[in-house]
């Protein structure tokens, strides 16, 4: 195994503190998801972080299978929502819809599929994490 990357990021005071990260790129107050509160929240960023890290898989199996995407135009919609199960512990589930502009419908749907076996957030979310997955609006089959 090859370390490509360590990154690093610290909260205060829960939900409704503040995120910083060591490089000083991250400096974000937190606010409780759903309140007015004037910050951002862990869901929105774990939103932001698995979008982007989904995107670029869907790039990368673009030019594995020689699949043409216009790669400006990609877009990742992801939605996290934060539950609380009859039991009474909290979870997220995440739906993910990919815009592959300039790829034939069923293209997409293969690159979203390929996408969802190698990104590291559905790697990690996989087995624990309800994703369902959508190419240009359209749903695919159950992801795990």
């Amino acid at each position: 195994m090859t370390v490509l990357a360590t990154e690093q990021a610290a909260a205060t005071a829960g939900r409704e503190g503040q995120a910083t990260s060591e490089d000083g790129k991250i400096n974000l107050k937190l606010s409780p998801p759903g309140s007015d509160g004037p910050g951002t929240n862990p869901e929105q960023l774990f939103a932001a972080g698995y979008a982007a890290c989904f995107g670029q898989a869907i790039k990368a199996m673009a030019k594995e299978h020689d699949i043409a995407i216009d790669a400006d135009a990609l877009k990742v919609d992801a939605t996290v929502r934060l539950n609380k199960g009859d039991d009474g512990g909290f979870y997220i589930d995440v739906s993910l819809d990919a815009h592959v502009a300039g790829a034939e419908q069923a293209d997409a749907e293969t690159l979203v599929e390929k996408a969802h076996e190698i990104c590291p957030y559905s790697k990690a979310t996989r087995g624990n994490v309800e994703v369902s997955l959508q190419a240009n609006g359209n749903a695919l089959k159950a992801a795990a």
